[in-house]
């Protein structure tokens, strides 16, 4: 079998509410959708994040196609190692979306040609479902409120939230009222981005801890490991790695460095599900839990990461997924909206490869409303043009 095509089409999904974090906010999700078809007649899917933009992703698709086309998606390690090295991805010490979509892809195509979902070929079921957290995006109190109410009701057992206001306060207020809104009996865990100095962490922190937080995610830089293993010796609350942790040459570096509890992986940022299986299997071996990451995604890219975690171990808190945000999607049924969970927990697919299939008509639909309004989807900021630069930290 060998590759004889890639075909990217780029969407834009609506979010319920923008997504607003340290340094912005967008409206939606940008995902680039890949076909990748062989020459005897399986169709591999894959979803790759516009990140950091779709001109990049699209980039790096056209740059190892060449590599690409011809290659026997069976022999996935070959592939991989290829656009590596001669593709000199090994010397830019970095991956892309595009060449974990790839991956995914020819993964889609092992599991139809075996009739076997993915889980199955990552090691079999260790869990029938997997966890996801209840990402509030960023917002006023009254509405943080109501969105810890609907997280409750829904049945999920963490909230996720945005902190690293430019005002201390703010951040404080938006997390008591998600106290209020979500009750007593669900996790909170707050995510930086790496807007505070350590000093200002350790401080915000100890304030924050009242409210019964689950974990911290990457309080302080994520290029200064120092820095957050000073915070960790310094606060009660556990400390998550995501910024210092995108890939496995990262995250031996904070094991190293005893800078976090608990690790965040990532195939997108990464090269893929095998390597997001090699992260977890490299935290274990450290003793430390791991979550998923998400840049956002849909539900190709949601199930495609679901059979790799439902089949490793030390997964053991609330994933990060988009779900709950996502006014639509483009699959038949998965990922898209609240009504895809249950309890906060989605299903591993049960079809052989991803087990998902696209809705032709829904991807029509987001390439065309990307094709009339793809800016207005990306990443953007509040503030006047030149009236105020951000920086890191914040503060």
């Amino acid at each position: 079998m060998k590759i004889t095509k890639l075909q990217p089409t780029v969407v834009a999904v609506p979010y319920r509410s923008e997504e607003v974090w340290a340094f912005g906010r967008r409206r939606g999700q940008i995902s680039v959708l890949l076909e990748v078809s062989t020459d005897e007649g399986l169709v591999g899917i894959a979803e790759a994040a516009a990140y950091p933009s779709v001109d990049i992703v699209l980039a790096v698709l056209d740059s190892i196609e060449p590599l690409v086309l011809g290659a026997d998606p069976f022999e996935i390690e070959r592939l991989i190692r290829r656009i590596d090295l001669v593709g000199t991805w090994h010397h830019v010490r970095a991956t892309n979306p595009a060449i974990a979509a790839v991956e995914m892809a020819c993964w889609d195509i092992v599991g139809k040609a075996c009739g076997q979902p993915l889980v199955n070929l990552f090691g079999g079921r260790f869990r029938d479902e997997v966890e996801c957290f209840y990402y509030v995006a960023r917002a006023d109190p009254d509405e943080v409120a109501a969105e810890g109410r609907r997280a409750a009701e829904h049945g999920f057992r963490t909230c996720y939230l945005k902190v690293g206001a430019g005002d201390p306060r703010t951040d404080l207020d938006r997390l008591a009222a998600l106290r209020d809104g979500a009750g007593e009996h669900i996790g909170i865990r707050v995510d930086a981005n790496e807007a505070w100095a350590p000093g200002t962490a350790v401080q915000l922190i100890k304030e924050m801890q009242r409210y019964g937080l689950e974990l911290v995610e990457q309080p302080t830089s994520g290029r200064n490991l120092a820095e957050l293993a000073y915070v960790r010796s310094r606060v009660d609350t556990p400390i998550l790695a995501n910024e210092s942790s995108w890939t496995r040459y990262d995250q031996l570096s904070v094991i190293r460095a005893g800078a976090a509890d608990v690790l965040s992986v990532d195939n997108q940022m990464d090269g893929g599900l095998l390597n997001l299986k090699r992260s977890a299997g490299l935290c274990e071996a450290a003793g430390l839990p791991v979550v998923k990451h998400s840049l956002g995604e849909l539900g190709v890219a949601l199930a495609a990461a679901v059979h790799v975690i439902a089949s490793t171990p030390n997964f053991r808190y609330a994933n990060q997924a988009y779900g709950a945000n996502l006014a639509d999607d483009v699959t038949l049924g998965y990922g898209g909206g609240i009504e895809s969970y249950s309890d906060g927990c989605v299903a591993v697919p049960t079809e052989p490869g991803i087990g998902v299939q696209l809705d032709a008509d829904r991807v029509e639909r987001y390439a065309e409303l990307y094709r009339a309004e793809g800016a207005a989807f990306a990443f953007h900021d509040d503030q006047p043009r030149g009236e105020q630069a951000p920086a890191l930290p914040k503060r």
